[in-house]
């Protein structure tokens, strides 16, 4: 073990293998004055207490707030700006960024220069951005809680964590609240973003042109919106939790070969998913309940695998104009309904009857909602029996062949996910 380790040191870049930790007070420029002294890679312990600058490193080097610092920018640009490799931020109160998008004020801002940085266990409040990821390959946000501002109209606001341009970048079990969107990204891959809480935002999680990415695990409460995936390919979308939020919980808009898999989206009050030009993804395991529209498909979404979901309890279950039918299993094993009042005779766990979640009237009142003043009438309740009894009559939808009679199991509590608040 030894001999293993004088090698590691050996094999250590000098600057690294020399460092050392540096006790930093409060004082006016004392973090600043520590840096210009400090080697590449030395520790910048800072004792209990306000500091008041804004900071830029650009060597290896780790500023620790053993949780009980406080760094307070001056209003202006980003409270820490980080342009050299393999720096880590950890254990600070962070606050009082500037106010410009422009420069995207952050808390901590990441430039493309800043590969490898870590920004872990901090509270950043009062800063237009939370973190902002810009082109920091391999860089890594955990465990922080990120309270956004509440001064500007929602949409007017910064992100939690934004993320642009920075391939393998991991933001995970974090605690976002308030501000634009959880964590905002565009243009990037191969980035994981796993295990974080997010509340009161407009998108808990928001992609446009990232591919080849996982978000994983997360908790949405009361959004206006889960999980955007949009103009992104070969995403996946696994064991995520979208609860009481607004408008969708899981939206693909020009979204393919991507797997939405093990999600469970609950008491939505507009659509658990929306599919709107999304091709070739898998949408397997899932619970959708209590939503106005438990899926709405549209404009032309087509060749999705959607097998071995449960719909529960959805006012509607399936919107879906078109005038060809679409199979809704695979491979034999459909999916669950609540509203299908089946039958198993041989005891498979199959329904012996295939279900159509739409007829005619559907369609016309989604494109015609003043007819709903005829739902009662004897002719729309006569139409609707007759393409019961005859489905050759129905005008082409979605068709599930192999029904479930039972439920898949899809077990996700708000007490998973980020750790960060405890």
């Amino acid at each position: 073990m030894l001999r293993a380790l004088a090698l590691a040191a050996l094999l250590m870049p000098p600057s690294l293998a020399m460092a050392a930790e540096v006790e930093v007070r409060p004082g006016d420029g004392a973090i600043a004055a520590a840096m210009k002294n400090a080697a590449d890679g030395d520790v910048l312990r800072l004792r209990p207490g306000t500091y008041n600058e804004s900071l830029t490193f650009e060597r290896p080097m780790t500023l620790d707030g053993g949780g009980e610092a406080v760094l307070e920018g001056t209003g202006e640009g980003s409270v820490i700006t980080v342009t050299g490799p393999d720096v880590t931020v950890r254990g600070l109160t962070i606050s009082n960024s500037g106010s410009s998008h422009e420069t995207i004020d952050s808390g901590v801002q990441l430039t493309k220069t800043a590969d490898r940085a870590v920004v872990e266990y901090n509270t950043l409040f009062g800063n237009l951005y939370g973190v902002d990821i810009h082109g920091a390959k391999d860089s890594r946000v955990e465990g922080n809680i990120i309270h956004g501002r509440q001064d500007h109209r929602m949409n007017d606001r910064g992100n939690g964590v934004y993320v642009w341009n920075a391939p393998g970048a991991q933001v995970i079990g974090n605690d976002i609240k308030w501000g634009r969107d959880g964590i905002f990204i565009n243009t990037s891959r191969d980035n994981v973003f796993r295990d974080n809480r997010f509340r009161d935002l407009r998108f808990a999680v928001h992609y446009m042109y990232a591919n080849d990415s996982e978000v994983t695990g997360n908790l949405s409460i009361g959004n206006d919106l889960g999980y955007a995936i949009m103009f992104s390919d070969r995403v996946k979308v696994r064991n995520n939790l979208s609860r009481g939020d607004r408008e969708h919980g899981v939206m693909l808009n020009y979204a393919n070969q991507s797997e939405i898999i093990g999600n469970l989206v609950q008491d939505v009050q507009e659509k658990c998913l929306f599919a709107y030009n999304a091709h070739r993804n898998v949408i397997s395991g899932n619970r959708f309940e209590g939503c106005n529209i438990g899926i709405h498909f549209t404009a032309g979404s087509e060749r999705n695998q959607i097998t071995g979901n449960a719909f529960i309890g959805n006012r509607t279950q399936v919107k879906y104009v078109g005038a060809k039918w679409v199979e809704w299993s695979h491979d034999g094993r459909g999916n669950y309904w609540s509203d299908f009042a089946a039958y198993d005779v041989d005891g498979d766990g199959i329904a012996d009857m295939p279900y159509r979640p739409n007829d005619s009237m559907d369609h016309i009142l989604w494109t015609q909602p003043a007819a709903k003043l005829l739902l009662g009438s004897p002719a729309v309740q006569l139409v609707r029996w007759s393409q019961s009894a005859f489905p050759a009559l129905l005008p082409g939808g979605v068709l599930d062949s192999a029904a479930l009679m039972r439920p898949p199991e899809v077990a996700i509590s708000e007490s998973e996910g980020s750790d960060a608040t405890q």
